[in-house]
């Protein structure tokens, strides 16, 4: 298909006109390590915070249920992996494929199609919310039928029933967080988060203690949390006036439904690549029931599968910020610099690595004795600690590498590598090591070692050299031109509106280049 490309087109595909191309122009615009280091770490450390921030509220979450005794324990803490499971990681999945139409939408300043893609991701989170919930509102006879104890199966299905709301939030919250971090609007997030997360203690002591509400007291408070992050952040963008170039009125059922398929075909790819990997996590932990002192085994599993999220958090906001950087230069016709943008957050994600290994090398042992003073437990993670750590180098390049996927509008590849690396390679490697070379708790966290060296390696082949970042910048054109087509679609008026091009600068033809 042929797309439109005025002269300059629109001024944001370089001066140096060589052809008129969309992707070869940038030449003279290219960025200094140091100015994209600068530019990258400035959105990166906020979501870092906020990330951080997130964690501390489930810490909380989890001290609650603590104190309420071993039953409310058990049972909340397999409600939580299961609502994790079958709700957040598929609605965050889901979200995750916004960020290349959002990203390069404002990268070329079609600001109509960065409006409507926040609209329609939240009808599509919505839509998916919908049998989840039916689902959780069956969690009872399910765990029962799978064998669990009926007491810890009702306390976990109090738990969620009352997070039912918390996928409401959700459904508006993760589109939210994608559509001001692909303008760079990231402090404000960060900021909001720690305010709602500061209210979450409170709320957690009223709730869980004060009235009574117990293990579904901590589901509650954990849903109020995230409506009072979406509260915060529509009241900023609302006050502050931050989004006013960008927010174009709330579009027409028909364009917002029109354009749904397109989404669709980017958030899939997305939420499976998330799920594969977040679902392995809880794999581990079922394999580790089946080793010797199964007891001792699971909670260190436990341990070292908090440590590795909190040492998520870096690499997790360097690949959404990258994936913003990549896509909003991709949209803007300057493949060179998402090129320069994507191999800065990659030798980042190097660094993060080594420290990484270096801190779970040093102190291994101090760091799991301040979840647990149980001696079996204490034994078996900190031996595994330096694995994790080695585990982190794969980790951040290839979490970074799957945030430059997602910019260039490729999240298919990325679930494909995932597929092939965790579950061909990692479980593979953990089974055989684990039970039949009878290495034990250890071989399951070689098996991770595993699946991250065949994703890293992988992900580096697909970005650094597989990528014609030529051709990508030319895919974005094309991705925002037809969206924009779609989107419209249901309104004749709206399509004329949306589509029309920009008249071509004096003196310059318009450029015809072939896409497909």
């Amino acid at each position: 298909m042929a797309i439109p490309l005025q002269g300059k087109a629109q001024q944001q595909q370089g001066e140096g006109g060589k052809g008129g191309g969309a992707a070869d122009d940038d030449g003279d615009d290219q960025p200094s390590v140091a100015s994209e280091l600068r530019e990258l770490w400035g959105m990166a450390a906020p979501i870092t915070a906020l990330n951080c921030v997130v964690y501390l509220r489930a810490m909380v979450s989890v001290l609650c249920l603590g104190r309420l005794g071993p039953l409310d324990l058990a049972g909340g803490a397999l409600a939580i992996g299961l609502t994790n499971i079958t709700g957040h990681s598929v609605l965050f999945g889901l979200a995750s494929g916004l960020e290349p139409l959002c990203a390069q939408a404002f990268g070329s300043k079609n600001y109509d199609l960065l409006t409507l893609s926040l609209q329609r991701a939240v009808l599509l989170l919505t839509l998916a919310a919908l049998p989840i919930a039916l689902l959780w509102l069956h969690v009872g006879p399910i765990l029962v039928a799978l064998g669990q104890d009926p007491t810890i199966s009702a306390s976990a299905a109090a738990y969620a029933a009352y997070a039912l709301p918390d996928l409401a939030a959700s459904a508006v919250l993760q589109p939210l967080r994608v559509y001001l971090r692909s303008q760079g609007i990231t402090k404000p997030m960060a900021a909001c988060s720690a305010i709602a997360v500061a209210l979450h203690v409170p709320l957690n002591v009223l709730l869980v203690f004060g009235l009574g509400f117990g293990v579904r007291g901590v589901a509650a408070a954990q849903a109020l949390t995230n409506t009072n992050m979406v509260l915060f952040l529509l009241a900023y963008i609302r006050w502050s006036r931050a989004c006013d170039a960008t927010w174009k009125g709330w579009a027409r059922p028909a364009a917002v439904a029109s354009g749904l398929a397109g989404l669709v075909r980017l958030a899939v790819p997305s939420c499976v690549g998330v799920c594969l990997e977040w679902w392995w996590y809880e794999v581990v932990t079922v394999l580790a029931g089946y080793l010797p002192n199964p007891a001792a085994a699971v909670g260190a599993a436990g341990v070292l599968i908090q440590t590795t999220s909190l040492m998520y958090t870096v690499p997790m906001a360097l690949a959404a910020c990258v994936s913003t950087r990549v896509g909003n230069e991709l949209g803007g016709g300057k493949p060179r610099r998402a090129r320069m943008a994507a191999m800065v957050a990659l030798g980042c994600a190097v660094v993060i690595g080594v420290v990484h290994v270096a801190w779970t090398a040093a102190f291994s042992r101090e760091w799991v004795e301040l979840f647990t003073r149980e001696a079996a437990v204490v034994r078996l993670a900190a031996a595994a600690m330096p694995i994790l750590g080695l585990c982190e180098l794969g980790n951040c390049p290839q979490t970074t590498g799957c945030g430059v996927l997602r910019g260039t509008a490729r999240p298919a590849v990325g679930a494909r590598i995932n597929l092939l690396s965790f579950y061909l390679v990692g479980t593979a490697v953990a089974v055989t090591l684990a039970f039949g070379a009878r290495v034990g708790f250890g071989g399951l966290w070689y098996g991770l070692l595993s699946a991250q060296a065949a994703c890293v390696a992988l992900v580096l082949l697909a970005v650094v050299w597989r990528t014609d970042w030529h051709l990508e910048a030319l895919r974005a054109k094309k991705l925002t031109g037809l969206e924009m087509i779609a989107a419209a679609a249901g309104d004749d008026d709206e399509c004329k509106r949306l589509i029309a091009p920009l008249p071509p600068p004096d003196g310059h033809d318009v450029a015809i280049v072939d896409v497909v």
